[in-house]
């Protein structure tokens, strides 16, 4: 694996699947009475975050205690970026201090790939969400969520049908889950309205769609994403309440689906638009686990990127 994260396609199946059975290692040990692990202990974690969060920024300080690694949150609100400091000077302060690892969410695109290869700091780069391009780590915790649900002997998704329904264009969810469920085997189909699938999508390993109802009762998966309205300059759909006729998953959706489908969403969950309150609160619905196993994931991360051992025969546990 490299030294940063930066995308999917910096994993390889063996090593994303390898991160998937550390974080299961990771969570067997998490259900102890002993959750913290000596692992990354005098080590430093800065979580860099340009854009607001709630649930990576959480969980990535979590697992970083939870590895005893020390912890720096660092918010563009209330800092020096704010009176105009730029993302090298704020990366030369980090290197200055000694950061192991920087987990840098930014709303441009691509600005974890500069941050890694820019030459102003030797810390490992981890993206956690750059502008509409992707989120590796929230793709990598919703496939161990998959998989928890759906267990394969070879640690993969392969045969599962997942839909991934809605705001597609500004989804840099949409995209990481995109390539790394079609890498473990997964048949994908993006639905949403034509204004938000991106331009050039006949090009992606994927099917599409534009009628929700048609697609969703063979679907093993649903995974439901935010309509991003901050994101949007234009008007992609008449009214509120037109797309969610169109492309929300409301009571009588939800009704239509297999018995044993499980049903997703990244949050925040914008409610009564592209998720009913009746389905996110589902039974069926896993929600509150992807937000869990987004500590183990993000640990496993950590730990693969900063413990330095190999992860294929499970986390060791050692000091």
């Amino acid at each position: 694996m490299n030294s940063h994260l930066l995308s999917i396609n910096d994993l390889s199946v063996v090593e994303a699947i390898a991160i998937l059975n550390t974080a299961e290692e990771l969570g067997k040990i998490s259900d102890g009475p002993m959750k913290k692990l000596p692992t990354l202990r005098g080590r430093t974690i800065v979580n860099l975050f340009f854009e607001d969060s709630t649930r990576t920024r959480i969980s990535f300080e979590t697992a970083a205690k939870r590895l005893s690694a020390d912890v720096i949150n660092f918010s563009a609100k209330g800092s020096s970026v704010s009176k105009g400091e730029s993302l090298k000077d704020t990366a030369q302060t980090l290197q200055a201090i000694g950061a192991d690892a920087v987990v840098i969410r930014h709303s441009a695109s691509g600005a974890a790939q500069r941050l890694a290869d820019s030459g102003w700091i030797s810390a490992a780069v981890i993206n956690a969400g750059d502008g509409t391009h992707e989120h590796p780590t929230q793709a990598l915790l919703d496939a161990l969520t998959i998989r928890q649900h759906f267990p394969n002997n070879g640690g993969d998704l392969s045969g599962l049908k997942i839909a991934i329904v809605g705001d597609v264009l500004h989804s840099r969810v949409a995209r990481s889950n995109v390539l790394l469920l079609t890498k473990l085997g997964a048949q994908v189909t993006l639905i949403a309205p034509p204004t938000l699938l991106p331009v050039g999508i006949e090009t992606w390993p994927v099917s599409y769609s534009f009628d929700l109802d048609q697609v969703l009762p063979e679907m093993d998966v649903v995974m439901m994403l935010r309509v991003q309205q901050e994101r949007m300059s234009n008007f992609f759909f008449p009214t509120a309440r037109e797309y969610s006729k169109s492309y929300g998953l409301t009571n009588a959706r939800l009704a239509c689906l297999k018995s044993t489908a499980i049903v997703m969403h990244p949050g925040p969950m914008n409610r009564g638009l592209e998720i009913s309150s009746e389905s996110a609160d589902a039974k069926n619905s896993v929600v509150l686990e992807q937000v869990a196993n987004g500590v183990l994931i993000r640990m496993a991360v950590l730990y693969t990127l900063l413990g330095g051992v190999p992860l294929q025969g499970g986390a060791e546990t050692k000091s």
